[in-house]
């Protein structure tokens, strides 16, 4: 349930993105270099489809979203792939591979003790989540 609770969390947080918050930064140019590491934030349409897509996986993990369970073990194990491979990115510090201008300094700092690890938790954490279900 805490991965679901973060990913929720992680969600809540894109939205907020989306509607114009720097939330937890000064302003929004501090937020695009900390967490996108480009100059700017991507637009309304891009952060509220993240945000979506955080709350799909939440659902999974958290196992509310209305599916049969083997295609719910399916869902939560591409959550988790996802997760495990963004970290892989983080950690290697290639980020930029997977989304384009993500190479300020800033965010290669944030990357490699934030965000990664946090991506590789929540990785383990939906695996744990599949394999308790497959019991």
């Amino acid at each position: 349930m805490a991965t679901a609770l973060v990913l929720a969390g992680i969600g809540a947080l894109h939205v907020a993105w989306g509607l114009g918050a720097s939330f937890p930064f000064r302003d929004r140019a501090a937020l695009a270099d900390t967490v996108v590491g480009s100059d700017s934030v991507p637009g309304r349409g891009a952060s509220l489809a993240v945000a979506g897509l955080l709350g799909l996986a939440a659902g999974l993990v958290a196992d509310v979203v209305p599916l049969p369970a083997p295609l719910r073990r399916v869902g939560v194990a591409g959550v988790a792939t996802a997760l495990a491979g963004r970290a892989a990115f983080g950690f290697a510090g290639r980020t930029d591979r997977l989304v384009r201008g993500s190479n300020s300094p800033r965010f290669a700092k944030a990357d490699r003790r934030v965000y990664a690890p946090l991506c590789a938790a929540l990785a383990a954490g939906a695996a744990v989540s599949v394999m308790v279900s497959a019991t």
